[in-house]
């Protein structure tokens, strides 16, 4: 994660109903505070509602306009984050399918809260791919804006996991080269001597120490230079930890109080995409 992704942060809500005191407590209190203290992208996440609204869409049309203005009532602030619907980017459908191509099945049957949800909605028939898949669309969302944290509660830390392996396989099989380490080196030496050799330190102790700060400083190191393309960073980003480019960085989880107590619809009040 470089120093300008560890700084974004991305977070999402359902749109299948009013909102309550739940969602307040639970995650509109933490935006207002987040969005002063990060580079925030909240969103309605109305393709996430068709999981198990898909067939009562009327819901939903009504529901994504009442919960923006719930949103800006308790003093969410476009001045200071980005506010959008998720259905209006088709930039998360298409990486949600290029990331569906190369994801395992087991992967997606493995979630936790996959057969937990389903026992708890019985009344629905969740026998879909939409359903199975949903986890993957919510890697979509973090993804394709290169979100370094994403705030849920211990419940949801799962599904960043998920994500955090889903970006490894993919930079994995997409971020090889032939000539990777001969062009790593060429990016360093254009980071100038000084630079170079303080890099060359810290992938050095890094990967001979373990040493997690020498690895965050190589990473804010890379992203101030000025004078590399956005393709040499990010061979020297894989280059620190292996031997491939870091195209989509891991997320992390952003673990937030958990409210002491529970939702009016008896859900907690944690969840993300609520």
């Amino acid at each position: 994660m470089n120093s300008s992704t560890s700084q974004r942060v991305l977070s999402g809500m359902r749109p299948t109903g009013l909102l309550h005191l739940g969602h307040l407590h639970g995650v509109l209190k933490n935006w207002v505070n987040l969005q002063h203290e990060y580079q925030c992208y909240f969103f309605v996440a109305d393709w996430h509602a068709l999981t198990t609204e898909y067939d009562n869409t009327g819901i939903i049309a009504q529901s994504v306009w009442d919960m923006i203005i719930d949103w800006l009532a308790v003093g969410i602030n476009p001045g200071e984050a980005t506010l959008f619907i998720q259905s209006k980017v088709p930039e998360h459908a298409e990486l949600h399918l290029l990331l569906s191509m190369s994801t395992p099945l087991s992967w997606l049957e493995r979630i936790p809260t996959y057969k937990d949800q389903q026992q708890k909605l019985k009344d629905k028939d969740l026998s879909t791919y939409g359903f199975l898949g949903y986890p993957l669309l919510q890697s979509a969302d973090i993804l394709v804006y290169k979100a370094g944290l994403v705030p849920v509660g211990d419940d949801q830390v799962a599904h960043i996991e998920f994500t955090r392996e889903l970006a490894r396989r993919f930079n994995h099989i997409y971020g090889r080269e032939a000539d990777f380490e001969e062009k790593s080196n060429e990016a360093i030496r254009k980071m100038g001597k000084k630079n170079a050799k303080l890099y060359k330190d810290l992938r050095k102790r890094y990967q001979e120490q373990g040493d997690g700060e020498a690895l965050n400083t190589a990473r804010v190191l890379i992203d101030n230079q000025q004078n590399i393309s956005l393709g040499d960073k990010k061979r020297l980003w894989g280059y620190l930890e292996g031997e491939t480019r870091t195209i989509l960085p891991e997320p992390e989880p952003l673990l937030t109080a958990v409210a002491k107590m529970p939702g009016l619809d008896g859900q907690k009040m944690s969840k993300s995409y609520n």
